[in-house]
């Protein structure tokens, strides 16, 4: 496998047989079935959509020192390269459902930059006493009102000029409607806030239905 280059910190652009993969530099172990090549974990694009999105072209500047909010957090996939990438920051990853939050807090054990916690992203004041206020916030949410869970987490713990990354499912919107005329809608949507949009795109081919967008707050 050939390291072509360091593409944001601590994540690296590698090719193998005429294939691309994104890897995290990383002294922890294999966390969720991924390889792990000296000293390089495998950032996997089907099962994380900011690995998608990096390899659909899109790469947002970060800083490793960030504080971090991480929306949907699930088992710790994506969490767990997000504590290799901002890996002198804090990443306070909230989930709801017990069972992948069994596994989180594993992780949280290994990590000690990853603070886990037991909640539900769409009542942000029953965790306003834990997180401070961030720089990044990230969410990846199948719930019809990803939207406004996003707006009022943002509103509530995002520093002025911070960004996030909102990752939309449309279909958790409206399962009928055309992708895309969804995600046109979520756009708007979106410009009534106090976000304004850097870029969007589609996670396809890797996440089918599936669109990011990163925003700054104005």
């Amino acid at each position: 496998m050939k390291i072509r280059k360091e593409i944001l910190h601590n994540v690296f652009l590698m090719e193998r047989e005429g294939r691309r993969y994104l890897m995290t530099k990383s002294r922890y172990p294999p966390y969720y079935g991924e390889k792990k090549v000296e000293g390089y974990r495998e950032w996997i694009a089907g099962r994380s959509k900011f690995a998608a999105m990096v390899l659909n072209g899109h790469l947002p500047e970060i800083n490793h020192e960030w504080k971090v909010l991480y929306l949907g957090a699930a088992s710790g996939t994506t969490v767990s390269h997000f504590s290799d990438m901002f890996d002198m920051g804090i990443i306070y990853a909230v989930e709801y459902s017990a069972k992948p939050f069994s596994k989180l807090l594993d992780l949280a054990m290994e990590r000690k930059n990853v603070i886990p916690l037991l909640r539900d992203a769409s009542k942000p004041e029953t965790y306003n006493g834990i997180v401070e206020k961030v720089d990044f916030i990230y969410q990846d949410i199948s719930q019809k009102e990803q939207i406004k869970i996003f707006s009022m987490n943002t509103n509530i713990f995002l520093k002025e000029s911070g960004s996030g990354l909102l990752m939309v499912k449309t279909r958790s919107i409206d399962s009928t409607a055309e992708p895309r005329e969804v995600f046109k809608k979520v756009m708007d949507e979106l410009k009534e806030n106090e976000l304004r949009v850097i870029r969007h795109g589609t996670l396809e081919p890797y996440h089918k239905d599936h669109f990011y967008t990163h925003l700054v707050k104005k």
